[in-house]
């Protein structure tokens, strides 16, 4: 995806923005020093190498991943970057970089699995929250429409 086409895109962040007002999201500019991401699939693979060998460091990991791409904008596809990332919440960086060279095809296949496992039951959308693990609901939403799809489900329930 181009630069511009990037930066089109994460405007759509400022209705998560209005959602949920105790988040931060910079949308990246085309003044951003940084790359935008290719994929996220490297940030997800090292947040399964952390949780696999650092499970003390998963949450913090997942927490400065979010940052990093929604307030910090960084390139979360560089593996730099995810090192970096990884010794900033307090794992060595080498110890980080032999763990990736021994598990980053194994997760990287758990990442697309997981994934593919998502589609087969109706995920299509980042987020999306499956309510009663029977109805997706794709997208940021408010909590009004939650409610109102929880409701339709239960009124369903007790046709």
């Amino acid at each position: 995806m181009s630069r511009e086409k990037f930066v089109r895109y994460s405007q759509n962040w400022s209705k998560m923005a209005e959602l949920e007002p105790r988040t931060t999201f910079n949308p990246w500019t085309m003044e951003s020093p940084n790359e935008p991401p290719t994929s996220s699939l490297p940030a997800q693979v090292a947040y399964k190498i952390i949780e696999a060998n650092w499970p003390n460091r998963a949450a913090d990991a997942h927490r400065s991943l979010l940052e990093a791409y929604f307030v910090d904008n960084r390139t979360i596809s560089d593996w730099d970057v995810l090192t970096d990332i990884a010794v900033e919440i307090g794992i060595s960086r080498d110890e980080f970089g032999a763990m990736v060279a021994e598990q980053r095809q194994r997760m990287a296949q758990l990442v697309i699995d997981e994934h593919n496992s998502a589609i087969d039951e109706g995920v299509t959308a980042v987020p999306t929250v499956v309510i009663n693990n029977v109805l997706p609901v794709p997208g940021a939403q408010d909590a009004e429409s939650y409610i109102a799809w929880i409701q339709r489900l239960v009124e369903r329930q007790n046709v």
